[in-house]
């Protein structure tokens, strides 16, 4: 009998050493669990068992910027819980451009077929238009493969793409609910409190919490200085069948009293988004905006989209959404991040939200990579610091560029800043390195603020040299002179909003790790 019982050990002992040995040799045995967490894994090396499988991060908003970050961190072994109060697709009229730089950075995080079956266009350029002149700017896209361009789609299309292919990975949970407040302890914070969507209230804790609940954030307040100026609002409209001058591109008509927008949305809607300066704008329910539409917009808009535009409007399903732009002012918090428009805008003009948002993504993942153990609150504190002079350069240079750009192209009585506007369409004009340039920097693939800085001026001066040839007067130098200065007036209040050192000399701030330099 003792040697049966003696026996019958030895073998359950064998078949328990052999389920371990099986489960070390894989690189992930992973269960489900009802919580969508899984069981057990094996990641870098390390075997976790069920006693130490906790969340690791709390992302807090599921849109752009909280999808794709929880897709990308989920895919290195995190486990991440987000919280979305709202997983229906969403429906925007901003957030449906996105720049080549942009597009690279996707495929650099694995996410470019998310822009497939969604009915995306490829965007190749820009067209500009200025008293019934154009010129066609295209992106400089040639050391790249044919696949790299920008993409204009529907925007909830994309994010909804973007949560299926998050909540595909095993250790990524996506929840519905509204997150209340955040969970701190000795100015540490160590998760949030959320309500679900049966109304139930619970908590989630994890070492990092990650707030992307976009441009009308609750929670930014308590992890930044929000500094939030309000240009104007956007007036949106989707045109149907009919074609752009110049297929596959974005259209700027700078108009009076600010540009209107024209691209593509899929096969066969385009968007159009007039620019209303100020943050208050003709009622759309007394019918206002339709007549506003009508009469001030419609007559400056080019000739082969004028029917499309005026049906449009006749069908009544007219959008507006304010315009936003907010330097990124964040309190170092140990435990807490903040990312996408809760943490930094800029006006859509240029369309480089998504690129920037794609970009510190990038960048928090490379961070991330080397600390398995996000409880070392020090460690990921310092870290967590890095990241937010290490993603200067690239947001500057859109940032900086996006708010310069729309207080050129805006109309004004002011003859100088008048003469900066149009030295700006002819300078994109002339082709070559003045139009590729800026359209490199607009575009994300060449994030260098002294660059952006050079072109800007150099814009500045042409527009002096127009003034001064061929023989100059004494009141054309005085209209030089203030073009020069209205140009510094325009820069240099963004680049200090920025950050000077920050912008220009990143490698002076002191940082706990260093990141690759953009190429």
């Amino acid at each position: 009998m003792v040697y049966a019982y003696l026996l019958g050990g030895f073998i359950a002992y064998s078949l328990l050493g052999l389920f371990f040995y099986c489960s070390y040799r894989g690189k992930k045995t992973a269960t489900s669990t009802a919580n969508g967490f899984v069981k057990m894994s094996y990641s870098n090396g390390i075997f976790r068992s069920d006693i130490e499988k906790r969340t690791d991060i709390v992302i807090v908003g599921a849109g752009v910027a909280g999808a794709a970050l929880a897709y990308t961190l989920g895919k290195d072994g995190r486990r991440v819980h987000v919280i979305e109060r709202d997983l229906n697709e969403p429906d925007r009229i901003v957030g449906e451009l996105l720049q080549p730089g942009g597009y690279l950075k996707l495929i650099e995080l694995g996410l470019q077929d998310c822009v497939e079956k969604i009915d995306a266009q490829r965007v190749f350029g820009y067209a500009i238009y200025k008293n019934g002149k154009s010129t066609k700017l295209s992106y400089p896209l040639e050391k790249f493969s044919s696949d790299v361009a920008g993409r204009s789609f529907h925007n909830g299309r994309f994010i909804q793409k973007m949560r299926e292919k998050a909540a595909s990975l095993p250790n990524v949970r996506l929840e519905q609910g509204t997150v209340t407040s955040l969970i701190e302890e000795k100015g540490t914070v160590k998760g949030v409190h959320y309500k679900t969507k049966a109304g139930e209230e619970l908590t989630s804790e994890a070492p990092l919490t990650i707030v992307c609940d976009g441009c009308f954030s609750n929670l930014r307040r308590s992890l930044c200085d929000p500094k939030v100026d309000n240009p104007s609002c956007f007036v949106g409209l989707v045109l149907e069948n009919c074609d752009l001058p110049f297929a596959n591109h974005g259209h700027v008509i700078l108009a009076d009293p600010s540009p209107i927008l024209f691209y593509p949305i899929s096969s066969t809607e385009l968007r159009c988004l007039v620019d209303v300066p100020g943050q208050k704008v003709p009622s759309v329910a007394s019918g206002e905006m339709a007549h506003y539409l009508k009469t001030m917009v419609a007559p400056q808009i080019p000739p082969e989209l004028y029917s499309a535009f005026i049906a449009a409007i006749d069908k009544g399903n007219i959008r507006t959404m304010p315009n936003r732009s907010m330097p990124a002012a964040p309190y170092p918090t140990p435990g807490a991040l903040l990312m996408g428009d809760a943490f930094n805008m800029r006006h859509p003009l240029t369309g480089g939200g998504m690129t920037v948002a794609l970009s510190d993504i990038v960048l928090l993942r490379d961070l991330l990579r080397p600390l398995y153990d996000l409880h070392d609150a020090s460690t990921l504190c310092r870290y967590l610091e890095s990241f937010y002079t290490l993603r200067k350069p690239m947001a500057s240079t859109i940032n900086t560029l996006a708010g310069a750009l729309y207080k050129v192209f805006c109309a004004s009585p002011d003859t100088a800043r008048e003469e900066m506007r149009q030295a700006c369409f002819d300078y994109l004009s002339l082709g070559g390195i003045f139009s590729s340039g800026p359209v490199a920097l607009l575009s994300g693939l060449n994030p260098h603020p002294l660059s952006l800085v050079l072109h800007f001026f150099a814009v500045a001066v042409y527009g002096v040299g127009r003034l001064l040839l061929p023989f100059p007067s004494p009141k054309r130098v005085w209209i030089g002179g203030r073009v020069i200065s209205g140009a510094s007036g325009i820069i240099f209040p963004i680049i200090m909003g920025e950050g000077v050192r920050q912008m220009f000399f990143p490698a002076t701030v002191p940082a706990y790790y260093r990141a690759p330099p953009i190429h």
